[in-house]
C-alpha cells in the first residue's frame, strides 16, 4: 500500500464522516421544523484492485437520504386551517411561479394580500374548484389545480332550487267544494308560507295554500306572497293534488309540487313526508338557497372538502384537496422549503382524495412533526466525530511517514 493511498484513503474518511456531521447538523436545526423529514448520510466503499504484494486502499463514499416515507408524530394546534396527514401521500403546493411540489408541511394561513391558503414556507395550497361541481382528475397529472383562495369565496347568493315540506294534514277537516277552491273560488282548508330565493338573493316568500277535496285527497297551490292579487286566480303553478291512503300514508305517485320562483329558478317543493292523521295541523319547511352574505372563514373536512362558511351560517363546499404519492417517497428530490420533487427514482405522481387508494387521511386542526429524534442524531454527532477524528491521525501519520521518506532522498 502506497503512502499516497493511506493520505488519500484518510482524506476520504474526513469527507465521508464531514457530509455525516452535515446532515446530523441539518437534522437537529429542524426538529422543530413542521414535516421535515430526517436526513441520513450513507456510506459506501469504493474499492481498488490489488495485487498478491501490495494492498491498493479505496476510499469511501456518501449518498444523502432523506426518509421521507417515514411518519412523523401529529400534534394538535388551535388552527383550524393547520391540516396533517396520517399515513400516505403529500399535498400539493405550488410557488409564485406556478411550479408545482410535494409537501407534508400543513401549516397554512389566508395570505393577506392574495388569499390564497399559504404555509410557512410561502407554498400555496393546491385543490380542484367545486364550482363546476364534482372535480374530473386525471390521475396521473396535476392538470386543474388552482391556489385555494379564500377571497374568491366572498359574498354570494344561491337561488333556491328545492325544499322539503312534511307534517300532518289534519283528517277531521272538511272537504272543500269545488266551486269554493282556488283558482276560481277563495276557501281553503289550511295555509303555511316559505322564504325562498332569486336570483339575486332577493327574498321571494311563497304561501302555500292546503285544500281538502275529497276524503283522502288535497289540493296543494303555491302563490307568490309579493303578489296580494294573486289569491285565488293565479298560483304560480297548476295546483297539486295528494292522495292518501286508509292509514294517512301517501298513496299517489305526485309527492311534490314544481313552481318558477319570479326571477329565480325552477323549485321543487318535497312533500313525501306528509301524513293524514286525524291530528292537529303541524308543518315544517325548509328551502335552499341564500340572499347574499360575507364569507367569515373557511372550514375544512376530513375527506379534503374545504367549506366557505358565511355569515348566516351557511356552508358551502368550494373546494377539494387531492393527495399525491410516488411509489418510492425516499427517493424524491428535496428542496428549499421542505417540498419534494418527483425523479425517475421516486416513480411518477399518482394524485386522489384522501382515504382513497390506499391513501392516508386529513386531520384537521392538526400538523405532522419533525421525524428528527434529537437522541438519536447526538449519537450520530458523536460517532461522526469520533470516525473523524481518527481518519485525521490515519491522514498525520501518512504524512508523517512520507516527511521521512522524503527526508531519505536528501
Amino acid at each position: 500500500m502506497s503512502l499516497y493511498g493511506v493520505l488519500r484513503t484518510g482524506v476520504s474518511g474526513m469527507n465521508a464522516q464531514s457530509n455525516k456531521l452535515g446532515t446530523v447538523a441539518e437534522n437537529i436545526q429542524n426538529a422543530s421544523t413542521t414535516g421535515y423529514k430526517r436526513a441520513s448520510t450513507e456510506f459506501s466503499s469504493l474499492i481498488l484492485s490489488s495485487g498478491k504484494g501490495a494492498y491498493n486502499s479505496g476510499a469511501v463514499t456518501t449518498t444523502v437520504r432523506y426518509s421521507i416515507g417515514d411518519q412523523g408524530p401529529i400534534t394538535y394546534t388551535t388552527s383550524g386551517s393547520d391540516l396533517a396527514i396520517s399515513g400516505n401521500g403529500f399535498f400539493v403546493v405550488s410557488d409564485k411561479t406556478g411550479t408545482p411540489y410535494l409537501t407534508r408541511a400543513g401549516n397554512f394561513v389566508v395570505d393577506g394580500p392574495t388569499g390564497n391558503l399559504v404555509n410557512a414556507a410561502g407554498f400555496q395550497l393546491m385543490g380542484y374548484s367545486l364550482a363546476g361541481g364534482d372535480p374530473s382528475v386525471a390521475l396521473n397529472s396535476l392538470t386543474g389545480l388552482q391556489p385555494i383562495n379564500i377571497n374568491s369565496m366572498a359574498m354570494q347568493a344561491r337561488p333556491s332550487t328545492s325544499g322539503v315540506f312534511t307534517g300532518n294534514l289534519p283528517y277531521g277537516a272538511d272537504p272543500v267544494l269545488p266551486a269554493d277552491r282556488p283558482p276560481t273560488g277563495s276557501t281553503f282548508t289550511k295555509k303555511s308560507s316559505l322564504v325562498t330565493y332569486d336570483n339575486v338573493g332577493n327574498e321571494v316568500k311563497l304561501d302555500i295554500y292546503l285544500t281538502k277535496a275529497t276524503g283522502n285527497t288535497w289540493e296543494v297551490a303555491i302563490y307568490d306572497a309579493s303578489n296580494p292579487a294573486a289569491f285565488p286566480a293565479s298560483p304560480l303553478a297548476t295546483p297539486t293534488t295528494l292522495t292518501f291512503d286508509g292509514t294517512g300514508q301517501l298513496s299517489g305517485p305526485v309527492r311534490s309540487a314544481t313552481v318558477p320562483i319570479p326571477n329565480g329558478q325552477s323549485f321543487t317543493l318535497d312533500m313525501t313526508g306528509m301524513t293524514h292523521l286525524a291530528g292537529d295541523y303541524q308543518v315544517t319547511g325548509v328551502s335552499n338557497g341564500n340572499a347574499p352574505t360575507a364569507v367569515k372563514g373557511a372550514e375544512f373536512g376530513a375527506d379534503g372538502t374545504v367549506f366557505a362558511v358565511y355569515e348566516d351560517g351557511t356552508r358551502i363546499a368550494a373546494y377539494k384537496i387531492p393527495l399525491a404519492n410516488v411509489p418510492s417517497p425516499d427517493n424524491l428530490t428535496a428542496r428549499a422549503g421542505n417540498v419534494y420533487e418527483a425523479s425517475i427514482e421516486s416513480g411518477s405522481i399518482q394524485v386522489g382524495f384522501p382515504q382513497q387508494g390506499g391513501l392516508g387521511s386529513i386531520s384537521v386542526g392538526a400538523l405532522e412533526q419533525s421525524n428528527v429524534d434529537i437522541g438519536t442524531e447526538l449519537t450520530a454527532m458523536i460517532e461522526a466525530q469520533t470516525g473523524y477524528t481518527a481518519n485525521s491521525k490515519v491522514f498525520q501519520t501518512g504524512s508523517e511517514l512520507l516527511d521521512v521518506l522524503m527526508s531519505l532522498k536528501r
